[in-house]
């Protein structure tokens, strides 16, 4: 009997260092990211998962509109999970 309650203890340790070690920085990750997104505004710079800079000239629900470059043409919308990271303009 003692045996098995070891056993379960120890199964349950496992089980809270792998929570620990796995999914507790995933979720912050996650919540950094959501955080990142709904602060984002019309003008700042956003890196793009495929590694584009562009600055950010519409947003929507799901989507943005990202100018590229120079070239005042250059608009491509996509999704807000494209977002890799933003820049404010005035942060320094």
């Amino acid at each position: 009997m003692g045996e098995l309650l070891m056993m379960v203890i120890w199964i349950a340790v496992m089980f809270g260092v792998m929570w620990l070690l796995l999914m507790r920085p995933q979720k912050k990750e996650q919540k950094r990211i959501q955080a990142m997104l709904a602060s984002m505004e019309v003008g700042d710079t956003a890196l793009t998962t495929s590694g584009f800079y562009g600055v950010i000239i519409d947003i929507t629900d799901d989507d943005v509109i990202v100018e590229f470059g120079n070239n005042k043409n250059c608009r491509i919308p996509m999704q807000k999970a494209a977002i890799a990271q933003i820049e404010k303009p005035n942060a320094e």
